[in-house]
């Protein structure tokens, strides 16, 4: 891997600061005045997927971090798809099992009330996917995080075109990990992609593989735990689940190995 630390994130600009509409500022605004006002929504976690970058893996992320949600006994769990490509959608409709459930929100100005709506509902968890890439999506689902799952692929190109996603999440001061998709374990790409990941924040320990298995159960609506229950793909995702978790205080007597 050639990529020099100094390098990482180089296409970080902040190309939409001057191109904020008032509309954005009001969709923010009134979220985060909702939840403020819903003690219920203060205790369902929600947390976003979200990566500019085409191809990262973020669809297949968060259907597994929702299976993977219930699976563990922590649910339930929600879905909300809010990429126009509809392709966690599609998988869910595929599915046979109940669980997780899959929610929509009917325009991005919807969104805060579809939050509260399912945080009465009772869900504790509730997993949004995002589109590839930077806007007023985004920035809305962001705001509405209270953690922000940035997955990336190891190659060199993956890592520049994180810069814009990091921007944001800072901007909103949002909580937010690292996690190294699609990749290699013990591989010295992948190594060196984690080593220069932990420089700009917290990295997820389990490193998702690069597993045929993941495509496999993703075109007909189930997860890799349910084809191999007790495989490597289904811990390494326990493992993911139980790093989300350690993010929250609630959770922080769970002990995981952390690189940052």
């Amino acid at each position: 891997m050639c990529t020099r630390p100094s390098a990482l994130f180089r296409g970080s600009k902040r190309l939409e600061s001057h191109a904020r509409t008032s509309k954005i500022f009001d969709f923010v605004k009134e979220l985060i005045r909702k939840r403020a006002n819903s003690r219920k929504l203060k205790s369902m976690k929600t947390i976003v997927v979200a990566s500019q970058k085409g191809g990262s893996g973020k669809t297949t992320l968060a259907a597994h971090l929702a299976v993977t949600i219930e699976r563990r006994g922590c649910g339930p769990a929600v879905l909300i798809d809010l990429d126009p490509q509809a392709t966690l959608s599609g998988w869910w409709n595929q599915r046979e099992a109940e669980t997780p459930a899959c929610a929509a929100a009917q325009s991005l100005s919807g969104l805060p009330d579809k939050l509260a709506e399912l945080a009465e509902a009772g869900f504790a968890w509730a997993v949004i996917d995002t589109p590839p890439a930077i806007g007023a999506t985004n920035r809305v689902a962001i705001a509405a995080a209270d953690l922000v799952v940035i997955p990336t692929r190891a190659s060199p190109h993956d890592l520049n075109a994180l810069g814009s996603t990091l921007d944001i999440v800072q901007e909103a001061a949002k909580p937010f990990v690292f996690v190294l998709n699609s990749a290699k374990p013990g591989t010295a790409i992948a190594t060196q992609a984690v080593a220069l990941l932990s420089e700009h924040g917290p990295v997820c320990p389990a490193v998702i593989g690069d597993r045929v298995m993941y495509a496999s159960s993703m075109s007909d609506g189930r997860s890799i735990a349910e084809l191999d229950p007790n495989g490597k793909g289904a811990a390494e995702l326990e493992e993911l689940l139980e790093f989300v978790k350690s993010r929250f205080p609630e959770f922080k007597k769970v002990k995981v190995k952390q690189y940052a």
